[in-house]
Parts: C-alpha cells; structure tokens; sequence
C-alpha cells in the first residue's frame, strides 16, 4: 500500500513548478487554498479532479488527501489555514473564481517576507473576505465507482475527442444505455454530456498551458469547429482561449 504523506502544517508560499511535475499524495492538519498564477494546476482526491487555470483556485480542506500536477510552467501560490478558520465553509474540494483583487491578494500574501506583521494580518483579513465572495465554479471531473461506468470513463479519458453517443459506448463496455445514464446520474451527479463536458474542458485547459494551438485542441477535445469550442470556453470561463491568462507567451 502506498504511504500518504502527512504534513500537519498546510505551507503559505510561493514555488516554480516545471510542466509534468507532481507533488504526490498527502495530506495536511490545516485547509488550504491553492491558486496557479501561471500555467494550470490540477488536484487529485478520492473523488475526482479539480482544474485550475489562472482565473481559478482551488480550496482543499483539512485532511483531504490529495495530489497536484503542473500543466505548462506554474506557478503555484500555496496559503494554509488553520482547520478551525473556514472563511467558506466547505468540506470538500472546491474551485473558487479568482477576480483582480483575489489574484493580486493571493501574490502579495504568500510574497516574502512571511512575517506576522500588523501589515500582513490586515492583508489575509481582506484576503479572507474576498474568498466568502467568490463564486464557486462547476470545474470538478468526479471519479466514477462503478465498474462499468469506470471502464467508459476511462475509454473518454484516453480520447477526449471520441464523439460516440452513449448508447454505442455502453454496448463496449458490455451495459445499456439507460443503466450507464442512471449511472452517471447516480454515481457522478451529473449527466453523460455534461462530464463529457468537463473532460475536454480540462484537457483544452491542459493544452493550452503547453501552448497547443486554439484550433488544434478544439479538434483533439472533440469540438466540431474551433467556433463551437471558443463559444463554450467563453461561456465557462468568461474569456476565450485566445485571451487564455495560463497561456505561456
């Protein structure tokens, strides 16, 4: 069995992260928020993946195992908190829209120096209350327990650009299409489209941090135009992908 790490205290800090880095499994006594200012991040659990570009942050609870990997260059901005200080709320992983000031907040408190001066006390006191403002974003990919469901899952997986419909896609992994749809209703609270949905998502935002092409990773993420994938990253994320802020330069 492999050893999760356990680190009590969540770091406040900033690190470089090379494309294709990992930080393996771990898990802390304190909450945490983790934001990539440059590049995207994603955090793995028990449950599934999360996705974070550079308009996104990722909060991880206290005690949740969990893992990262760097897309494109990051930048990896890191603020632990005390497990009795929950400015949000949450018990469980949750990507957090990051407007101007958030993002500015986030840089300046894990900037050295990482004193406890009156300064930075009223600095993580605004930070705090930008975070019970932010908005909290569907940019989860839950991971499936079912085996069949877990077999399909895995078929998308390996080709986000796979276009069968469902009902063809259960026929090879040998269950019908009414059982996978209560499946993916019922194991992943979600609908086929939708997860199908947040695959190519986050493999587009994965793409487009190692500076693929717009129209190339609207054609290896299944869109049938690179039109279709612009209207729908933009209404996700608010900006097209061309305007992309993980984008490496």
């Amino acid at each position: 069995m492999t050893q999760i790490r356990h680190e009590p205290v969540a770091p406040t800090r900033t690190q470089r992260m090379a494309t294709g880095a990992e930080i393996d499994a771990h898990r802390h006594d304190d909450h945490q928020i983790v934001y990539a200012g440059r590049g995207v991040l994603t955090v793995t659990t028990g449950r599934g993946t999360w996705v974070a570009p550079a308009t996104r942050a990722i909060w991880v609870p206290a005690g949740t195992v969990h893992a990262h990997q760097a897309h494109g260059e990051l930048e990896l901005h890191l603020v632990g908190l005390p497990a009795d200080d929950n400015p949000l709320g949450l018990g469980e992983p949750t990507v957090l829209a990051v407007g101007p000031l958030l993002r500015e907040l986030l840089l300046a408190y894990t900037r050295a120096p990482l004193d406890e001066s009156p300064e930075r006390a009223r600095l993580r006191a605004v930070l705090l209350d930008q975070l019970r403002a932010s908005p909290q974003q569907p940019l989860h990919l839950p991971t499936p327990t079912a085996p069949r469901l877990r077999d399909l899952c895995d078929l998308l997986r390996a080709d986000p650009a796979d276009n069968r419909t469902l009902a063809v896609l259960a026929r090879r992994v040998g269950a019908s299409e009414r059982t996978l749809s209560r499946l993916f209703r019922a194991d992943l609270g979600m609908t086929f489209p939708q997860w199908r949905t947040q695959l190519r998502l986050h493999h587009a935002l994965v793409l487009l941090a190692e500076g693929t092409p717009v129209t190339a990773v609207a054609h290896r993420c299944g869109w049938a135009s690179a039109s279709a994938f612009i209207d729908v990253f933009r209404r996700t994320f608010g900006h097209t992908p061309g305007a992309y802020p993980g984008r490496r330069s």
